[in-house]
């Protein structure tokens, strides 16, 4: 059974908004995709230096 997507809104101020599209289009993903990317890259950044992050099904 496939997990159910999650939706985040965001509120993020119009230059930030810009850059990020902006190295998205150049990285050839979408604002979306460049998004996620950077939120993967945190966790494996973070997860690098404490450890994995166990989750017990009550986090989301």
């Amino acid at each position: 059974m496939k997990k159910r997507e999650k939706h985040l809104g965001l509120r993020i101020d119009q230059e930030t908004h810009d850059k990020i599209f902006y190295i998205a289009e150049y990285e050839g993903r979408s604002g979306s995709g460049q998004i996620l990317y950077l939120m993967r890259k945190c966790i494996a950044d973070f997860e690098r230096e404490h450890g994995k992050i166990e989750l017990d099904g009550k986090n989301g």
